[in-house]
């Protein structure tokens, strides 16, 4: 009978990190001439370690489209979902890649963070892509030190928010993921 059950935990716990980084990245900010830093991407990549890439991705790219929206930056809600789709999946697939290669040698606090920086690089480049779409390539230059910054305090956030879940056994069996 649980087993039946699974498919609906991992729609619900995808819907709560939708909520999460909505949220957080909506309440958490800190404003900027071009936009703003948010803590937002510390539950994006805390999804991707707990959910997996698919499931992560999903919620990470609804929640933080809809914080965009609520924000008043509709124009970035649909780009914002594709980067913040992208960004669980390097971080997941780069973290196992930096597990399988370097096994016992190093430790998982050091793959975590490397993972988080490239999937927060993808972010910087997503954003700096599409600004420069939007304006120009030197316009879109005008956020990436603010992206970086974001990017940056984040990925260090979402590892010690994530070594730090780590050692409670019981969400092991609610999040497997987690304990690899």
């Amino acid at each position: 009978m649980k087993n039946q059950n699974r498919p609906l935990r991992r729609l619900i716990y995808a819907a709560l990190f939708a909520a999460l980084c909505c949220v957080v990245t909506y309440i958490i900010i800190i404003p900027l001439p071009h936009g703003y830093v948010n803590a937002g991407d510390i539950m994006v990549l805390l999804a991707a370690f707990c959910m997996g890439p698919w499931y992560g991705g999903a919620a990470a790219a609804l929640g933080s489209a809809l914080a965009d929206l609520l924000a008043g930056y509709a124009l970035y809600a649909p780009a914002t979902a594709l980067i913040k789709f992208a960004v669980p999946m390097v971080a997941i697939w780069s973290y196992r890649a930096l597990k399988r290669v370097f096994s016992k040698s190093v430790t998982d606090v050091l793959c975590r963070t490397i993972a988080c920086i490239l999937g927060e690089c993808v972010m910087v480049l997503g954003y700096f892509l599409y600004e420069t779409v939007l304006y120009d390539a030197a316009g879109a230059w005008i956020s990436v030190p603010g992206n970086a910054l974001q990017g940056l305090c984040c990925a260090l956030g979402a590892v010690l928010v994530t070594q730090t879940l780590r050692i409670i056994k019981p969400l092991h069996r609610e999040f497997p993921d987690l304990a690899q």
